[in-house]
C-alpha cells in the first residue's frame, strides 16, 4: 500500500500528491490529510477516477483509503 502524507499541506498539494500516488497505480493508496475540505476533495478525486474511498478521522486529521 502506497502512503501519501499531505497533513498540513495547503490546497491543491493534497489533490496533487494523491493524482500522482494513483497514476498508474491499481493497489491501495491511503492519503493522510488533516482538514475536513481536504477529505472532501480527495473522496471526490478517488470517486471521479472510478475508485472507492473510506474515511476515517483519527487525532491528527483523516486517513483516507483509495481502493
Amino acid at each position: 500500500m502506497k502512503i501519501v502524507d499531505a497533513r498540513g499541506l495547503s490546497c491543491p498539494e493534497p489533490l496533487m500528491l494523491t493524482a500522482e500516488a494513483l497514476k498508474n497505480y491499481t493497489g491501495p493508496v491511503k492519503i493522510l490529510v488533516t482538514e475536513p475540505h481536504q477529505k472532501m476533495n480527495v473522496e471526490k478525486l478517488a470517486k471521479d477516477g472510478g475508485r472507492k474511498a473510506t474515511s476515517t478521522e483519527v487525532t491528527e486529521g483523516f486517513e483516507i483509503v483509495i481502493e
